[in-house]
């Protein structure tokens, strides 16, 4: 078995727990933003509620939004000088998908389209690989399979017949390798479905891919749930040792076919020196995709969090003037399109190497025939270094009217103010990281935010008149965009855990590292075109 390594473990981890936004533009959002109509065909799959890991990772900030701004505040009109047009915003996936059978493990994964446009050019694969272990058992049929990813679903299933999902990065590796072991392929996202997926997995392919490729799997550890433990007087998770290794191969040669690919070389620094590198955009029969490297001059990492690179974002539109339509994508914003598959590879950067980012757009969002594409940056988010604090007297707080600003905190055009407080029973976290808090009652500040910065890379703290932290967690989603950009959360909160009545009423809270968003750039690229594309021969 391949030893795991500290790179393949964060990759996991990323891929299992990063906090994403939801899937799709709103029609109410679109409306407000633009004032079009949006053709029932742009939304094709209902949101997902958060799982619970999501709407816990919210302690790390809230996911304020502003909108896509151009220089002159211009809403993206192709001819900038000129009064803004409003671009139709419709369905593009012009080609309709054939009329096949769906098989069930796929219907309800969002892979249904996927699967209609791979296999009409042969570009499924099936392994039919079905292995029993202790009455436990993993099932990988139907991969799909084009020049950019591979995407396969296992289905795992517990001893009495129910469905599980159940894969952590600690059970072991799924390798996607060439003949000679090396790997070929780095684990992605499919960021239509909510963070902490643990049966869908997207291997992104490198530029350069054999004929034949292996899939490997090294998966032995189950981690099969919680149970309460009487005698410790605590919750426990229940481990089971299985062996699901296996491994199959995949003939490469048409996926390699049916596919446009476009090496750039198209550079831009902004000017707090952030680096942005496009080297390929490539098409297949499932999407368009687009390869940038992100890195930093000395300057600007100085200024930022060591961990910089598991939030920083980009924030870009599209602009497609032949059919004069446009797509924005706004990074880890509520409200905005993501796309389809995205790769967020950090295994370089702690070496002072690259983070190498991907998005794949779908057919849907991107027709796939879309020529004289622009690429337009608008801003990038990226946590830096920004400490400020504010002392707080609970005792301030007035209790003979409904709303009393007693604290207000401004930092970087973010502005927040608190009325109300209460105390509220402290829950065991099982989720990591772990606290050393376990028991006992949590402060809730109770009030309302605007904000012009993401928030995503936030960490704030409170600490008491004897020097002791506490952790501080944020809880709140923002409204839609006011008229200046910001975004308003009306009911946000700040739970400070483990800091109860017995603390006393004065405090500091400090806001360390600020998610904060920069739009003072200008880059735009024509994407490379085409002169015919392989699977409409």
């Amino acid at each position: 078995m391949k030893p795991i390594s500290k790179d393949e473990d964060r990759l996991w981890e990323e891929h299992l727990y990063r906090e994403e936004p939801d899937a799709d533009f709103t029609l109410k959002l679109m409306q407000k933003l633009d004032e079009v109509s949006m053709e029932s065909g742009e939304a094709e799959h209902p949101f997902e509620k958060k799982s619970k890991r999501t709407h816990w990772m919210r302690r790390t900030g809230i996911a304020a939004a502003a909108v896509v701004i151009l220089a002159g505040g211009a809403w993206y009109a192709f001819d900038h000088t000129a009064e803004p047009a409003q671009p139709a915003v419709n369905a593009v996936d012009r080609l309709p998908l054939p009329n096949i059978p769906v098989p069930e493990a796929l219907k309800y994964s969002y892979l249904a389209d996927d699967y209609k446009r791979l296999k009409l050019h042969g570009l499924v694969v099936n392994p039919n690989l079905l292995i029993e272990d202790q009455g436990y058992k993993l099932k990988i049929e139907d991969v799909l399979v084009d020049r950019s990813q591979i995407v396969m679903r296992l289905q795992q299933t517990a001893p009495d017949g129910t469905r599980m999902s159940i894969l952590y990065p600690e059970m072991g590796r799924i390798h996607v390798t060439d003949e000679k072991g090396r790997e070929v392929a780095t684990l992605a996202r499919d960021t239509r479905i909510s963070s902490g997926s643990l049966d869908k997995f997207v291997f992104q392919f490198d530029k350069d891919i054999p004929d034949q490729v292996f899939v490997r799997g090294e998966l032995g550890h189950l981690k099969v749930g919680l149970f309460y433990n009487f005698v410790t007087e605590s919750y426990e998770e229940r481990d089971v040792k299985v062996d699901w290794s296996f491994k199959f191969s995949i003939d490469m040669t048409k996926a390699k076919s049916l596919a446009v690919e476009n090496p750039m070389n198209n550079t831009y620094t902004t000017p707090e020196g952030l680096k942005l590198d496009m080297t390929q955009l490539v098409r297949t029969p499932n999407g368009t995709r687009l390869d940038l490297n992100v890195k930093l001059d000395d300057k600007l990492r100085g200024k930022v969090d060591e961990n910089w690179a598991s939030y920083m974002s980009i924030i870009y539109h599209l602009e497609i003037p032949e059919t004069n339509e446009y797509r924005i994508f706004n990074g880890f914003r509520p409200g905005a399109r993501e796309p389809k598959f995205r790769l967020h590879d950090q295994r370089e950067v702690r070496n002072d190497g690259a983070l190498k980012l991907s998005d794949t757009w779908d057919p849907s969002v991107v027709s796939l025939d879309a020529k004289n594409v622009r690429f337009v940056l608008d801003g990038y988010t990226i946590p830096v270094k920004e400490e400020k604090s504010v002392e707080i007297d609970l005792d301030k707080r007035r209790k003979d009217i409904n709303f009393y600003t007693f604290v207000e905190f401004e930092q970087l055009g973010d502005k927040i103010l608190f009325y109300d407080f209460e105390y509220e029973p402290m829950m065991e976290s099982y989720d990591p990281p772990k606290i050393d808090v376990k028991e006992g009652y949590s402060l809730v500040l109770k009030g309302s935010g605007t904000f012009r910065n993401a928030f995503m890379g936030d960490r704030w703290v409170a600490v008491d008149l004897d020097g002791k932290e506490y952790p501080v967690e944020v809880i709140g989603y923002p409204d839609q965009p006011n008229n200046n950009g910001e975004y308003v959360e009306e009911d946000l909160q700040l739970k400070i855990r483990g800091f109860n009545e017995e603390k006393g009423t004065k405090f500091t809270l400090k806001r360390t590292v600020v998610d904060k968003e920069y739009r003072d750039v200008n880059w735009e690229v024509d994407l490379p075109s085409y002169s015919s594309l392989p699977w409409l021969k």
